[in-house]
């Protein structure tokens, strides 16, 4: 029997997988999450079109920095979204992409989502942008996200989702986690009323607290 490639990461991948279903931040099929092994210039991905309970470990997608399938099933349509991350982005090893509610809710707005809450700074900055429109799965898409995470671990995805990433799957379910807290708190704040937004002087403080804060080692 030949040797699994890469079963640390695609076991993280599958737990991750897991608690975004327990947690409500996907369902279904929608979303994918990767990590990159830049030592072995592999990228695990989750595989397009399978639902959880259909997932296996064998079964998830491996492919090279190109994106040539090595192992397992075809990868997510969005693999040129977390692609253009990891070549452009050395801090980030890990993304995960959601179909959450309330972040989508405000991406359907178009909007940014604000520092309503400071619990923001986990995003690395004063905001987290949303990035503008573009079909899924294309190349357009892919840079548009590129372009609205500039200085930051977090976006929307216009009319589509959220994207986050960090330096590995821990910290990166943190962020998408806390980020969807922050999307609810604004949709419901909005809902009856004006809320208030923490100054640009505070968050700045916020980010440079955040650098360390809660950071999985």
């Amino acid at each position: 029997m030949n040797k699994m490639i890469l079963k640390q990461e695609r076991e993280e991948l599958y737990s991750c997988y897991k608690k975004m279903l327990d947690t409500g931040l996907t369902n279904g099929t929608s979303g994918n999450v990767s990590l990159i092994n830049r030592k072995e210039q592999l990228l695990v991905i989750s595989p397009t079109g399978v639902s959880f309970d259909k997932l296996k470990l064998e079964k998830i997608s491996i492919v090279d920095f190109d994106g040539n399938l090595i192992d397992g099933l075809m990868p997510s349509s969005e693999l040129k979204m977390h692609q253009i991350l990891y070549k452009n982005r050395n801090d980030i090893n890990a993304i995960i992409h959601g179909h959450t509610v309330f972040s989508t809710t405000i991406s359907c707005l178009r909007e940014d989502l604000p520092a309503i809450d400071y619990m923001i700074a986990v995003a690395g900055g004063n905001s987290v942008k949303c990035a503008e429109y573009a079909t899924y799965g294309t190349q357009e898409l892919a840079e548009n996200v590129l372009k609205a995470m500039v200085g930051r671990k977090a976006a929307l995805l216009a009319n589509h989702g959220i994207i986050v990433g960090a330096g590995d799957i821990h910290n990166a379910f943190n962020i998408i986690e806390q980020i969807e807290y922050v999307a609810e708190l604004y949709v419901r704040a909005r809902s009856i009323g004006d809320p208030v937004i923490l100054s640009d002087n505070e968050m700045e403080k916020m980010v440079n607290l955040f650098k360390n804060y809660g950071q999985i080692k």
